[in-house]
């Protein structure tokens, strides 16, 4: 098993997708609620405000001992001295990114509904891989749709596995079941009426890890 940057909590991934008024705010309630990680995601071109929120959300994360991933940019991440990147097609190999990084950074990979690709993320020293989206999803509505046998298949890669699109409370309960030790949430998490309140709700699918710590 590859032990780079390894994540040993389950729950709610939290990720936040691009400009928004509030994020701090916003992210704070979600770490409040209970979210194990967070991304930050924001694919705009506006370097000074980018820099300015990754530094401000590695803080906020860092004080509640939370890991802060950063979508893409493999730069910002160490420049605000996040504690990973997330990977998705185009970007560089998940080993080449940790010979830049370091052994301690977490690097999750996005394998849509491959399974194959996750395997190699795997051996190539990945720390989680993703797959989605399973559920219809309103930020990448152009997703294909991944059956959930594929994690229950991929149990054993012997890293993490992210579940991500179109996730709720109420479908979420059907990941976890089958296996999925994050669930990555968007808009029912940061663009909830209350986010706190939300982001508790999928903290409680993993309630059973909290009661036997």
């Amino acid at each position: 098993m590859n032990t780079y940057g390894k994540l040993t909590s389950r729950g709610l991934y939290a990720v936040t997708n691009g400009p928004r008024s509030g994020l701090l705010e916003a992210t704070a309630l979600a770490l409040e609620g209970g979210a194990r990680m967070l991304q930050y995601r924001d694919l705009s071109q506006d370097a000074e405000r980018r820099l300015a929120e990754a530094g401000a959300l590695a803080k906020l994360c860092h004080a509640h001992h939370v890991p802060l991933i950063i979508d893409h940019d493999i730069a910002l991440a160490i420049e605000v001295g996040a504690d990973g990147v997330h990977l998705g097609r185009g970007d560089e190999a998940p080993a080449t990114v940790r010979r830049t990084m370091g052994e301690h950074a977490i690097i999750g990979v996005s394998c849509y509904d491959s399974l194959a690709r996750a395997q190699a993320a795997a051996d190539a020293g990945a720390s989680y891989v993703s797959f989605g989206a399973f559920f219809p999803s309103t930020t990448k509505p152009l997703a294909s749709l991944v059956s959930i046998e594929l994690l229950r298949q991929s149990a054993a890669l012997g890293i993490p596995r992210v579940a991500i699109g179109g996730i709720t409370p109420d479908n979420g309960r059907l990941l976890v079941e089958a296996g999925a030790e994050y669930l990555a949430v968007v808009a029912a998490v940061l663009a909830a009426p209350d986010v706190r309140a939300a982001a508790q709700r999928f903290t409680d699918l993993y309630s059973s890890d909290r009661e036997t710590a």
